[in-house]
């Protein structure tokens, strides 16, 4: 499994809006293969500032799979004209146990 976690800053003011476009915008994700689940997170200090936290099969299942879809093309019509700026998207995998 990867953990795709990336923080994303909306533009002050645009939060309720942003936050109605990401419920339209969660079917395009939650259906795509690979995808495990998702949570998005709102800032307490600084409201404008949201984690999203995507669970994947793997890394190719969101590099390949969701961003070359037109769910994604959707999806950035959608969300992405909120974002300040866009944020680097690391992806995460668990450490193993040593033997």
């Amino acid at each position: 499994m990867i953990v795709e976690s990336v923080v994303l800053r909306v533009h002050p003011g645009r939060e309720a809006d942003y936050e109605a476009a990401f419920r339209a915008a969660e079917p395009l994700i939650a259906r795509q293969p690979g995808h495990r689940s998702h949570s998005l997170l709102r800032g307490v200090e600084d409201p404008s500032t949201y984690l999203l936290t995507v669970e994947w099969e793997t890394v190719e299942d969101h590099e390949v799979g969701f961003r070359g879809s037109a769910d994604y093309q959707e999806w950035r019509r959608l969300l992405h004209p909120f974002y300040v700026a866009l944020p680097p998207v690391p992806h995460y995998r668990e450490i193993e146990a040593p033997a």
